[in-house]
């Protein structure tokens, strides 16, 4: 997994411009990202703010019940995964559904991931998203594949 790039914001404002970014890159291929972080990181309100700028016109909610949402209205599919009621022996029942939701054209987030004791047998964006205050969030972005780490080269200002 080869790191990327890190982005601080220091607001909300900086937080709609990284997922405008992010949205930019992926929405002709899609991508499979892994987020990370504690309660409140901010790994839903990335997930939202992405969503939005692809058009999608459901509300982007938590799956942390439900484990999957799946969004269809924007510019290509968009599937949102919890893992953190799973934990790691539910993960393992679910391998197979997480493989398929890696194929192109989709972009599938996957909240949580660290639940997960084992190497995802894929290419994968890996966003970790780290707490510094109310406002202000850090985001290191690491990528494994070719393609998403040409994409994530591509938002580097």
């Amino acid at each position: 997994m080869e790191k990327i790039f890190t982005f601080t914001a220091q607001n909300l404002d900086d937080t709609d411009f990284l997922a405008l970014e992010f949205a930019k890159a992926f929405e002709n291929k899609g991508a499979f990202v892994c987020l990370y972080g504690d309660i409140g990181a901010g790994k839903t309100a990335f997930t939202k703010l992405v969503a939005k700028h692809l058009d999608v016109k459901e509300k982007v909610t938590s799956p942390s019940f439900v484990i999957i949402n799946e969004y269809l209205s924007g510019k290509l599919p968009v599937y949102h995964f919890d893992l953190y009621r799973l934990e790691n022996e539910g993960v393992k029942t679910i391998v197979d559904e997480l493989t398929e939701y890696s194929r192109p054209g989709v972009i599938t987030f996957v909240e949580w991931a660290e639940f997960s004791d084992f190497e995802l047998p894929f290419d994968r964006v890996e966003i970790r998203i780290e707490y510094i205050d109310e406002n202000k969030r850090k985001f290191d972005f690491y990528a494994e594949g070719e393609n998403y780490i040409n994409n994530l080269e591509g938002m580097k200002h």
